[in-house]
C-alpha cells in the first residue's frame, strides 16, 4: 500500500502535509469503530487548497493513509506533544471528541505500535529528512512548510474559536526570526482572518525535529481552520466559494516562504525562478 507520496520541486522549499491522508489497512480497518472508519479528524482536502505550490516550484510530501493508523507529527517515542495539555497519541484511541477509535479490547498493543512506526511511520520521515539536506546541499538553506487544518471549534483542545491562521515555529527555535515576521506581516493586514503567532499551535513534531536553523534547515506550521475553506460536518464538502476567498492570502505566505528561502540560498540558480 502507497503510504505517501512525494514530488520534488525546483526551488529550497519543501511542503509537509502529514494529515490528509485517510486511507486504512484492511487488517487495522477491522479492528476499528465506524466513527474512525469515517476519519473525521483528517486535515480535509488540505492537498487540493494548496494545489499552486509546483507551480512556485516546491516540492510537497502527502500521507495517503489516516493519521488513526499511525500520527506522522507524533514523538515514536510516544513523548507529549504539549506537556500539562491535552494530547493524542502516536496510534490514536481517541477521536478529537473523544469517540474510540478501536472496538473494545482491539486497541494496538507495543508490539502492533512498533510495527506501525516501521512500516507506515518511518518511510515518510526518511523520505522527509533526506529531501530537506538535499535541498539544504543543493541550495544552502531548505525550508519545511508544515500545512495542517482543523475544526475552528474542538472544546477537548482549546476553549470557544480557534483563530483562522496559526502560525507555528515553536516558540522561535524552528525558523530565523525574519520568516514567521514577514509571513505575519502579511497576515496582519488582512481584515478577513485572524492569525496568531505560536499560539495554541506552535508546530507538531515535524516542526520541531526537522527546524534546524544553525544547519540551514528552518521549518514553519500553519494550522488553518477548516470553516475558511470547507463544512466542517460530514461529509466534509470542500467549498470553492471559501477557498477562493482564503487561497489567495496562503498562496501569498507561500511566495514569502519562497521568495525568503532564495534571498537566503548560497546559489546563483535562484534567477532562473525568480
Amino acid at each position: 500500500m502507497e503510504t505517501f507520496r512525494f514530488q520534488p520541486g525546483e526551488t529550497p522549499v519543501l511542503l509537509s502535509i502529514p494529515h490528509v491522508g485517510t486511507a486504512i489497512p484492511p487488517d487495522i480497518a477491522g479492528t476499528m469503530t465506524d466513527t474512525a472508519l469515517a476519519v473525521p479528524d483528517t486535515d480535509w482536502h488540505v492537498d487540493r487548497l494548496y494545489h499552486f505550490a509546483p507551480a512556485l516550484g516546491v516540492g510537497f510530501m502527502k500521507a495517503t493513509l489516516s493519521r488513526y493508523v499511525v500520527d506522522l507529527n507524533r514523538d515514536p517515542a510516544g513523548a507529549a506533544l504539549y506537556q500539562g495539555a491535552d494530547n493524542t497519541e502516536l496510534c490514536p484511541l481517541t477521536t478529537f471528541d473523544r469517540e474510540p477509535v478501536y472496538k473494545q479490547g482491539q486497541e494496538p498493543d507495543e508490539a502492533e505500535v512498533r510495527r506501525r512506526i516501521d512500516l507506515y511511520w518511518r518511510p515518510y520521515h526518511e523520505q522527509l529528512r533526506a529531501e530537506l539536506e538535499v535541498l539544504r546541499d543543493r541550495f544552502g538553506v531548505a525550508v519545511l512548510f508544515e500545512a495542517h487544518s482543523i475544526r475552528s471549534e474542538v472544546p477537548r483542545f482549546f476553549p470557544g474559536r480557534l483563530t483562522d491562521f496559526n502560525v507555528g515555529t515553536a516558540d522561535g527555535a524552528s525558523a530565523a526570526p525574519a520568516l514567521p515576521s514577514r509571513l505575519m506581516n502579511v497576515l496582519s493586514v488582512t481584515d478577513k482572518f485572524t492569525s496568531v503567532l505560536n499560539g495554541r499551535f506552535k508546530g507538531g513534531y515535524i516542526t520541531r525535529a526537522y527546524g534546524r536553523p544553525a544547519d540551514g534547515i528552518h521549518a514553519v506550521q500553519l494550522e488553518l481552520t477548516q470553516s475558511t475553506y470547507m463544512d466542517e460536518a460530514p461529509p466534509f464538502r470542500f467549498r470553492d466559494d471559501l477557498a477562493m476567498q482564503v487561497r489567495p492570502t496562503i498562496e501569498r505566505l507561500m511566495s514569502l516562504v519562497v521568495e525568503w528561502a532564495w534571498e537566503n540560498a548560497k546559489t546563483r540558480r535562484r534567477a532562473a525562478y525568480l
